[in-house]
């Protein structure tokens, strides 16, 4: 049931005709996908996660990616890796359930619509993980929906 409620598709980050990143998020994480160049050895791209900043490139060359986050994140639990091609970042939000409109500061933000289309979907991500018995996949909210981090208290710890 809550594999219902998983991002349905990953959010592009376009910059002069060319996909710079992809991204989602769930309540606890904001992931990043980049595509990498073909022919360079996995060993020598680098990641460097800082709690407001991340930092992509290969190394002995400048940075690709070199912004701000959007939000800050927990250092200690975020990480990257590389399979198929593609440099997966796994960002930990410190606020759990948090709506980012986009990773990186100022960068490809969300349009209203699909920022609040995010919104509904952490929500009932929400409370799929509060209700575990339930299935909320089919659930719609009519009109504005609430902010997931405080609705009716807020988001329990464990």
């Amino acid at each position: 049931m809550a594999e219902n409620l998983a991002p349905e598709k990953r959010h592009s980050f376009v910059h002069n005709g060319q996909k710079v990143f992809e991204w989602d998020q769930t309540l606890e994480e904001v992931n990043m996908y980049i595509e990498l160049p073909k022919g360079v050895p996995t060993k020598l791209f680098h990641c460097s996660i800082q709690a407001s900043h991340v930092e992509v490139g290969i190394r002995g060359n400048p940075p690709y990616l070199n912004h701000d986050l959007t939000h800050p994140v927990k250092t200690d639990s975020s990480f990257w890796t590389i399979e198929d091609g593609e440099m997966h970042i796994t960002l930990q939000k410190r606020e759990k359930g948090k709506t980012w409109s986009s990773p990186i500061q100022g960068q490809g933000i969300l349009d209203p619509y699909a920022a609040d289309q995010e919104q509904k979907r952490l929500m009932l991500q929400r409370f799929q993980e509060e209700n575990p018995g339930f299935d909320f996949s089919q659930a719609q909210f009519s009109g504005t929906c609430p902010d997931p981090r405080t609705f009716m208290g807020g988001i329990r710890s464990e």
